[in-house]
């Protein structure tokens, strides 16, 4: 009958492990405790065949109690499963070095949790089975010594045949050092062709052995269990787990020592196994981040003994996050690993290169040379870096490319610590990627006061959602050919007390990774929706265009949202056009298309924005009901700017007539750019050339100054155009 003990704080998690236990076999017996004390007491008593424990407990962790569980005399061969929730590798490591033997997360598979515990059941019992006959061949021998040497000799043959069964490696030596006997196993293990002879250890490892048999000889006490490699006659090394006990003679004297041996090599080689996943990352195979901190740390300690310095890099893909999904999650798994696979060649031998987890990466330089010198080493090893990502990558037979953002900090200029390094790291990267991507940059002690601005625009934009304190502005886009106005984009602002209006790129990315896209986007939809629904009641209708972002169609019901907006706003449906970027269309083509459909059954229009800056394939806009595509300002900008400036703009103004939608210019800042523009068939332009955004009231004094004609002096020409915008 096995024995199995369960302990957990939570009564829930006893009762299902209990029935999990229960199912292992039809002669198991089950006993669970609500916390480690009670449990020690009753283990004391009586060895179980199996341990399942949680790790957070309040008397002690998991980690702990299987610590003392091993520290029983029996307890080193008992199986102990530690349990979490958390998903957590120091829990992992903390509780597989104070010797537990599997380590589960929950949630986990019922079948596969009986499986693991019925193996383990079955492994237990295996090796309490061969401790038990190496104990017990202990204590035969030791109830011979007491006999007559005689009778020694008459039981020898019987007592080899006994030993000869046990599946470890078993011999005695006297005290002047020769063996007395060994067994087969010992025999096959060590010397094969020995014909009968007695084969104990040799060279230096027989040197030690009888080393530890004089301390056993002087103290007349066992030792305890110790770890040893030995080399086999095969010439494999492998790992046993050594014990020696006195042999005593019918008066107490000792007068051998008993040596057993348990072949372990195949759970160190699983220790090791464990080791390595839990500080290498599972894709790439590169040191992960607890083993990039434990390097880091080393660096640290090495740099300050030795009075010189080290380069940390971070590394971060650019526009990662759309490649992703423009060709799908597992390309981009495997875009990871070709980018740790380069970055492995270009890195030196004595640099720490590892993955910190999603597209960030990191490298540890040592540098050679003090002050300018080992910042001119990080540099260069940058640069290379940075070029490396100059070649395309081939994945399953598309050529991606690719670009990374680079951040460096030196020890000790940068921070002494390993958490003042990481930050700073962090913090320069970050910056890289705003100076426009595809940059390096070192870090510099403004940065972290850009951090606190961050975080002080985070709190007062939370406040100011409450308060009512975003507004809009709205851009008029007129017809190429009449030069009438034919309608409006609605571009956010933040009337932020004590700094006056803000632009969308001070505060758009703050929201972005404070998760405030959404509420913003929401209050956008609405306010524009009000808006339209006051001017069509006024006598003037106008079209608005409102720019939804991708993460709104990831977590929520757009045709709903929308149709509410514009239903409590008692908008005409025709009078809005929702601007979507190629990225919505990527993340889930079907689901957008049937919301889309939906709501262009009710009258509102769809329109592609900033149209060629993402990853969307000709046949997505092909097969969505979409009204008008939006050129992107950068491609206006680059007009005459950039070779082939002009070409790329007329390739999209020709497919955009191709699958007959309206063309929308953005950007159009001179007289030149609207007249090539005309002249390739855009539709329809946006921007400082006939006007700034402008505010409700004013836009309303900018539509009635103009009223029908086609004129398009510029509104507030003066001013420079802003950054792109998104909301």
């Amino acid at each position: 009958m096995a024995f199995v003990v369960i302990v957990d704080d939570r009564a829930t998690n006893r009762s299902i492990f209990s029935k999990l236990a229960g199912s292992l076999g039809d002669d198991i017996e089950v006993e669970a405790f609500a916390a480690p004390d009670p449990a020690l007491k009753s283990i004391g008593a009586k060895i179980p065949d199996l341990i399942i424990t949680d790790y957070k407990m309040p008397q002690m962790t998991g980690a702990a109690f299987t610590q003392q569980i091993r520290a029983l005399p029996n307890g080193m061969d008992v199986p102990i499963i530690v349990i979490t929730a958390y998903d957590d590798r120091a829990f992992r490591l903390e509780a597989l070095e104070a010797g537990a033997t599997d380590f589960v997360q929950t949630p986990i598979d019922h079948q596969e949790f009986v499986t693991r515990a019925r193996n383990l059941l079955k492994i237990g019992t295996r090796q309490k089975l061969i401790r038990s006959r190496a104990y017990a061949l202990a204590k035969e021998l030791q109830d011979v010594e007491q006999e007559r040497q005689e009778l020694l000799r008459d039981s020898r043959d019987r007592l080899a045949q006994v030993i000869d069964t046990v599946p470890a490696m078993i011999s005695a030596s006297d005290r002047r050092g020769e063996c007395i006997f060994v067994n087969a196993y010992q025999t096959a293990a060590l010397d094969p062709d020995a014909d009968g002879r007695e084969t104990g250890f040799q060279g230096e490892h027989a040197a030690r052995s009888r080393q530890l048999d004089a301390r056993v000889f002087a103290t007349e006490l066992p030792l305890p269990a110790f770890e040893e490699e030995i080399t086999d006659a095969a010439g494999k090394t492998r790992v046993f787990l050594t014990s020696k006990t006195p042999l005593r003679s019918g008066f107490s004297l000792v007068t051998s020592v008993l040596t057993t041996s348990l072949d372990i090599t195949e759970r160190k080689r699983a220790e090791r196994h464990l080791h390595h996943v839990a500080h290498h990352d599972a894709l790439t195979g590169l040191p992960n981040r607890m083993q990039v901190h434990l390097r880091l740390e080393d660096a640290i300690d090495a740099a300050t003994a030795e009075n010189c310095k080290f380069a940390l890099h971070f590394l971060d893909l650019d526009r990662f996050k759309s490649i992703s999904d423009a060709f799908g999650h597992h390309n981009g798994d495997v875009l990871l690993s070709k980018v740790a696979e380069r970055l492995a060649t270009v890195v030196g031998p004595y640099d720490s290169l590892g993955r910190l987890g999603g597209d960030e990466f990191a490298v540890i330089q040592p540098c050679e040379g003090q002050g300018p010198r080992a910042e001119a080493e990080a540099g260069a090893l940058a640069e290379k870096i940075r070029h490396s990502f100059d070649a395309a990558f081939q994945i399953d037979g598309r050529v991606i490319h690719t670009t990374c953002s680079l951040g460096i900090t030196l020890f000790p200029r940068d921070g002494t610590t390993l958490d003042a390094l990481l930050q700073n790291a962090d913090l320069a990267m970050y910056r890289a990627k705003a100076q426009g991507r595809n940059t390096i940059c070192f870090f510099e002690s403004g940065m972290q006061s850009a951090v606190r601005d961050a975080a002080q625009i985070e709190i007062d934009l939370r406040a100011g959602l409450l308060n009512e304190e975003l507004v809009l502005h709205y851009q008029p886009q007129q017809d190429a050919v009449t030069r009438r106005i034919t309608g409006v984009e609605a571009l956010v602002r933040w009337n932020r007390p004590g700094h006056g209006i803000v632009y969308p790129d001070r505060f758009l990315p703050v929201a972005e990774e404070a998760g405030l896209m959404n509420a913003i986007n929401l209050w956008v939809l609405d306010a524009a929706c009000r808006q339209a629904a006051s001017w069509e009641r006024r006598g003037m209708p106008v079209r608005v265009g409102i720019n939804l972002s991708a993460s709104l169609f990831r977590h929520h019901d757009v045709a709903k949202l929308v149709a509410e907006a514009v239903s409590r706003a008692g908008v005409s449906p025709h009078l809005i056009d929702l601007e979507l970027t190629e990225t919505t269309f990527l993340e889930n083509h079907e689901e957008a298309r049937r919301q889309i459909i939906a709501l262009q059954k009710l009258g509102i229009s769809f329109s592609v924005d900033d149209f060629g800056t993402g990853y969307a394939s000709f046949t997505y806009i092909e097969t969505l009901p979409l009204n008008r595509l939006k050129i992107d300002q950068a491609f206006i900008h680059n007009m005459n700017s950039r070779p082939g400036g002009s070409a790329v703009v007329r390739a999209i103004i020709g497919l955009g007539r191709g699958l007959g939608l309206r063309v929308v210019a953005e950007g159009v800042e001179t007289e030149a750019q609207f007249a090539e523009l005309s002249a390739e068939g855009c539709d329809e332009m946006q921007g400082y050339l006939l006007s700034r955004p402008l505010a409700a009231a004013e836009l309303e004094t900018f539509l009635a100054a103009r009223g029908t004609t086609a004129a398009h002096e510029a509104a507030g020409r003066s001013e420079q155009p802003e950054a792109s915008e998104d909301l």
